[in-house]
């Protein structure tokens, strides 16, 4: 694995790359983020970005969500898909707020990932983005990414943030999280686009050989048919006359 001076240096590479990094995810303060952060599993940013503003017009603040039926919420998420599962977190989440933080999202890790639905990911999230407290959230970007590159080693989320938290300093490990996750959905993707990459010169992946094997196979090429003979033709002609004589003496 990848000492921290290199990982910092792949990191200044990946942000030149990905300018501007930063969730996709829109929202206006922590309760829209955690809502929005946990309508996203297994669903795009473009999709939880058209459901939200209508959940957030009926449920403006946790207080409402709580009070909400859980029903009411499915018909409003359902095209984020697992809309039951994501409904009873949102509502449950919410009750856990008014219940134990007076409606507010706390700005404490072991705070936010005691309440129901919500693991370190979303929590890193909601906290880089909206609450001003570093955090370094994992996704299946982040893990391909930091895997294939070399500056982290496993397949366990959990290990890889306190891998990449312990080689980036603590103000940058939010840019981190967003900057891994743009280059995974742009280039590191599960078929990567070695070429584009900033840092193949330094990635294992492609170094082992092993990004070649993923490469898009080439096109096929068409086959010719082969052209009939002037008898293959004379027979096929035959056979189709003597089946319209069949059908016309039935």
């Amino acid at each position: 694995m990848k000492s921290a001076a290199e990982t910092r240096a792949i990191l200044t590479k990946l942000e030149a790359q990905h300018p501007g990094a930063q969730t996709a995810l829109h929202f206006e303060n922590a309760y829209q983020l955690l809502v929005a952060t946990i309508l996203s599993a297994q669903t795009t940013d473009e999709r939880v970005n058209q459901v939200t503003p209508p959940l957030f017009g009926r449920y403006p603040d946790a207080r409402a969500l709580a009070a909400a039926d859980v029903r009411d919420v499915e018909r409003l998420v359902r095209a984020t898909g697992f809309y039951a599962q994501k409904s009873r977190a949102l509502v449950g989440t919410a009750r856990g707020l008014v219940e134990h933080h007076a409606g507010a999202v706390p700005a404490d890790m072991d705070a936010l990932v005691e309440l129901p639905g919500i693991g370190r990911k979303t929590a890193n999230v909601v906290l880089g983005h909206a609450l001003g407290v570093p955090g370094l959230a994992v996704d299946r970007h982040v893990l391909r990414v930091s895997n294939r590159i070399g500056i982290a080693n496993s397949e366990d989320p959990d290990l890889v943030e306190q891998q990449l938290c312990a080689r980036m300093p603590k103000a940058e490990w939010t840019l981190t999280s967003d900057t891994l996750i743009l280059h995974g959905r742009r280039i590191c993707k599960p078929r990567p686009l070695c070429d584009r990459c900033a840092v193949r010169s330094e990635c294992d992946f492609v170094r082992s050989g092993a990004a070649a094997s993923l490469a898009f196979p080439s096109r096929s090429k068409t086959v010719a048919r082969k052209p009939s003979t002037a008898a293959q033709k004379k027979t096929a002609m035959a056979g189709r006359a003597t089946r319209r004589a069949t059908q016309r003496h039935r």
